[in-house]
C-alpha cells in the first residue's frame, strides 16, 4: 500500500472507534473510487444496510463533484423511504473536501440531519 492509502486507514480505524450506528441513529458511511462515489447508511448493531445510493446509475456526464451531489441526494431520498430522520456521518478516513463534502451537503439539503 502507498502511504496516503495507509494514511487513510489510520484514520478510518481511529473514526470507527468513535462513531458507531444504532438503529435510532444510523452511520451515513462514504466511499470514493477515482471514478465512482458509493454511500450507505448501516445500523451497525445489527450489521444491516438500511439504504444505499452510488454514482454507478448515473449515467450524466458531468464532474465529480455535481455527481457526488447527485448521489447525495439519491442517499437521503433512500434514507427517507427507508424511515431514517437522523444519521451519523462517517467520512471513512476522506478528508472533508470536495466530493465528500458535496455529498454531505447535498444530503443535509435532501433532508437528513446530522
Amino acid at each position: 500500500m502507498t502511504t496516503k492509502d495507509t494514511r487513510r486507514i489510520r484514520i478510518k480505524r481511529s473514526i470507527r472507534g468513535k462513531v458507531s450506528g444504532t438503529s435510532a441513529c444510523p452511520r451515513l458511511t462514504v466511499f470514493r473510487s477515482n471514478k465512482q462515489i458509493y454511500a450507505q447508511v448501516v445500523d451497525d448493531t445489527t450489521g444491516t444496510t438500511l439504504a444505499a445510493a452510488s454514482s454507478l446509475k448515473i449515467t450524466d456526464k458531468a464532474p465529480k463533484k455535481v455527481i457526488a451531489a447527485k448521489v447525495g441526494t439519491l442517499i437521503a431520498q433512500n434514507a427517507k423511504e427507508a424511515g431514517i430522520q437522523a444519521v451519523v456521518f462517517d467520512r471513512n478516513g476522506y478528508l472533508y473536501h470536495g466530493r465528500i463534502k458535496e455529498l454531505a451537503d447535498a444530503a443535509r439539503n435532501g433532508g437528513l440531519k446530522f
